[in-house]
């Protein structure tokens, strides 16, 4: 096991010793020693030589079912959406699979970087989606299916054909067909070993500026005045591809708990329970619930603070539901829903109710 792994594996299992009675004899007064089951379920890294990889397969045609049940929702389903996340695939070409380096990259009037055009390792593309994917139920997926979601991503990228079968036996095969392959550097001092042609020593040599430091600002989620507009508008600085637009520096920070007012109080319907369930199994059908929680926001805002704010406009919500948008809620677009009307006008009902259990 390498330096990194034990010390991911040890900051974990502190979490877990206090849930013990025990003393562990490596940490006086601090829990227990670990199972052997509670170490492999954190110690799940994938290395670039591929170790940590576990014996499996998966087809592109299984990817291809697991994507458009899971995943397309939020990547399109060829894994070029450009509607909540930046795009997965594009960008890449038979010669990159070739030379290992992505032409487009050193291109300044290319609009965006996707995943496959960056990413250098196949290690890491599988560990990411084992590891965080689905957006709103990471680690989920079994270990056939990210074979098979891996598989089929790079097929998109016409890196292995339609009827490739991706296992822990032929990654290294695939990982001499990536695009951006020779695209990464270890000269930087940050693997655990000389393993991967790495140098002990980094590629800086910054010395410490301690003179003329600004007092220490109390940051929480937004920017000092000071930094605000420091290198110019943020927003104009992202690149067209994606939906990560920046905050519009150019503007003052909103103020917390600004509340604009209503011209008159609104009465709501009340809501009966069959409705809520019937609600409920419509957002899971639709994949609501990827982007949006009841009380919390994950992508886009949580149902709960879209009723109070569109309390008793179920034909508002109808067709904002079935056009999508973008700017009441954050820069973040909601692509439009292909779900049937009467669908729609029922999570829309739901929703205009108050959007409870």
């Amino acid at each position: 096991m390498s330096r990194f792994r034990n010390a991911v594996v040890t900051a974990a299992l502190l979490g877990l010793a206090g849930l013990a009675m025990a003393q562990s004899p490596n940490y006086p007064g601090v829990g227990r020693g670990a199972t052997p089951k509670e170490v492999a379920k954190w110690d799940i890294d994938v290395r670039p030589d591929f170790k940590g990889l576990p014996a499996g397969s998966g087809s592109v045609a299984k990817g291809q079912d697991v994507w458009e049940a899971k995943c397309a929702h939020c990547h399109g389903v060829f894994g070029e959406s450009n509607e909540v996340f930046s795009p997965l695939v594009g960008g890449t070409s038979a010669e990159d699979i070739k030379t290992g380096r992505v032409a487009n990259l050193s291109r300044s009037d290319y609009p965006g970087r996707t995943t496959l055009m960056k990413v250098p390792t196949l290690s890491t593309l599988w560990d990411y989606i084992n590891r965080a994917m689905p957006w709103t139920n990471p680690k989920t997926l079994t270990t056939e299916e990210v074979y098979a979601v891996t598989a089929f991503l790079l097929n998109l990228a016409n890196v292995v054909p339609d009827d490739f079968v991706l296992s822990d036996k032929n990654m290294a095969q695939v990982q001499a067909r990536m695009p951006n392959r020779n695209g990464v550097t270890t000269q930087h001092a940050m693997w655990p070993g000389n393993e991967f042609g790495g140098t002990a020593k980094p590629d800086t040599a910054n010395t410490i500026c301690m003179k003329d430091c600004k007092p220490e600002a109390k940051v929480a989620s937004f920017l000092p005045d000071f930094a605000r507009n420091a290198h110019g508008n943020l927003q104009e600085q992202n690149r067209i591809v994606g939906q990560q637009r920046g905050a519009d520096t150019t503007k003052p920070e909103p103020k917390a708990g600004m509340v604009v007012a209503s011209a008159a109080p609104v009465v709501v319907a009340k809501l009966d329970n069959s409705e809520a369930k019937a609600a409920m199994a419509l957002l899971n059908k639709y994949s609501c619930t990827a982007c949006h929680g009841i009380d919390k926001k994950i992508v886009g805002p949580g149902f709960n603070e879209v009723a109070k704010k569109q309390a008793g406009k179920a034909d508002y919500l109808v067709s904002k539901i079935r056009a999508g948008g973008v700017g009441v809620y954050g820069q973040i677009p909601m692509p439009p829903q292909s779900l049937p009307e009467a669908d729609a006008k029922q999570i829309a009902e739901w929703i205009s109710k108050g959007a409870g259990k």
